[in-house]
């Protein structure tokens, strides 16, 4: 039997009832592990498969406790999106109080730091749980527009029976993510949720447009940012020889001398501290702080020399990191998501990888080596001494260390006490 997606727009056409009896069936029968003329849509489907691979409860889920406020205060200082606010709500407020929608705004950790919307939509909300300070992880809460979408970092709409956890089948939402300029990092997610009469095709392009214009006002700021610590750069370059640059805090320079502008960004320290350090783009560097950023005198060029340790942080897979140890000293290197997957592989196959065997690996398809060897240049310049090819493999003699996250508590679930 060949089984076809079932189409957004084909939902939406339908009245709620036959919708959700439609999205009820599809769900059943990929639980009982049944083929069906109907499947899930293609980021639906792919986050199932990741739950029932993880063993979460369909039905209920798992718990996580709220946060305190101490804690939610703290993290909605800390939060880039904090700036941001008033472009979100003069985009989707005043339409999710016309739709019977909560506006929320969930940090990288999948936690809920805003909410917004009247107070009857407000009160449907307090009943899943979906309040502030909860957490909407996929592993925790299912397939929902917070947690699927910090995974896929793409816009997803889940609708109705798509929620993996038959708990919040009463629900319908659309999210997108909000990544920051600066560094690539992924900041959180925008979402819109009510009740399932509120389906329309196009909500879920509305908020990601919506997740845009935050971007577009978090650049604006940062050039501006960056000008300021130009005017106050300058001058100080221009009392120097040598090659030198001064950048703001996430490493993007602002101004230069005795050598070209670098490129792009400049992987700093982590955290940012003063002292002698290799840096990927330029060599050895002596680091040492300035107002509103950091100050780089390069003092020889070339890499980083025999490398003893390498230690990969995966506690927090969107903050993932590398931190090496060797003859220069010790670095760290920030990973992308597919660079840090790729490290936990190697990792796990100490005596190597081939292209096929990693595109397998990771895209569930061997045919995939272009895009795995371009992946494993990358790293390899970003690592420099550490992966070697032939198999792809680390070198032999570097001790490797992988931490991983904790293991998410299981219940009930989010809010459920």
């Amino acid at each position: 039997m060949q089984t076809t997606p079932i189409d957004l727009a084909r939902l939406a056409a339908m009245e709620p009832a036959e919708a959700g009896r439609v999205l009820r069936g599809i769900r059943e029968a990929v639980l009982d592990g049944r083929r069906s003329a109907l499947a899930p849509r293609s980021d639906i489907g792919a986050s199932w498969r990741r739950l029932l691979d993880g063993g979460l409860d369909p039905e209920r889920g798992a718990r996580g406790g709220l946060l305190p406020r101490e804690e939610i205060e703290r993290r909605r200082c800390e939060s880039p999106l904090r700036t941001v606010l008033p472009v979100l709500r003069e985009a989707l407020v005043t339409i999710a109080d016309a739709a019977q929608h909560i506006v929320t705004v969930a940090d990288a950790d999948a936690r809920l730091l805003w909410r917004e919307g009247t107070a009857a939509v407000l009160r449907k909300g307090d009943a899943h749980g979906f309040v502030i300070g909860s957490d909407w992880s996929e592993p925790l809460a299912g397939t929902t527009a917070v947690g699927t979408v910090l995974v896929t970092r793409r816009p997803v709409h889940v609708h109705a029976a798509e929620h993996f956890v038959a708990a919040y089948h009463s629900w319908t939402c659309a999210g997108a993510p909000v990544t920051d300029p600066r560094d690539g990092r992924l900041l959180g997610v925008v979402n819109v949720s009510g009740p399932p009469n509120t389906l329309h095709p196009t909500v879920l392009p509305l908020v990601a447009t919506v997740a845009r214009l935050a971007e577009a006002e978090l650049r604006q700021r940062h050039q501006t940012a960056l000008e300021r610590l130009r005017a106050v750069a300058s001058p100080l370059l221009g009392r120097m020889t040598g090659r030198a640059l001064i950048t703001d805090g996430n490493g993007w320079p602002a101004a230069v001398i005795g050598m070209p502008p670098p490129p792009g960004r400049i992987q700093l320290p982590r955290p940012p501290s003063a002292g002698r350090f290799w840096l990927a783009s330029l060599g050895m560097a002596d680091v040492e702080p300035v107002p509103g950023g950091w100050l780089i005198r390069v003092t020889e060029a070339g890499g980083p020399g025999p490398v003893a340790r390498v230690v990969v942080d995966l506690t927090r897979p969107r903050y993932a990191s590398a931190t090496v140890h060797g003859a220069a000293g010790s670095w760290v290197q920030e990973l992308s998501p597919r660079h840090a997957e790729l490290l936990g592989r190697l990792a796990a196959h100490r005596e190597g990888r081939t292209a096929a065997q990693l595109a397998e690996d990771l895209f569930g398809d061997p045919t995939r080596t272009v895009t795995v060897r371009a992946e494993l240049s990358r790293l390899r310049r970003q690592l420099p001494h550490v992966i070697t090819s032939r198999p792809y493999r680390f070198a032999e003699t570097i001790e490797v260390e992988i931490r991983h996250p904790e293991p998410a508590p299981e219940d009930g679930p989010p809010g459920e006490p």
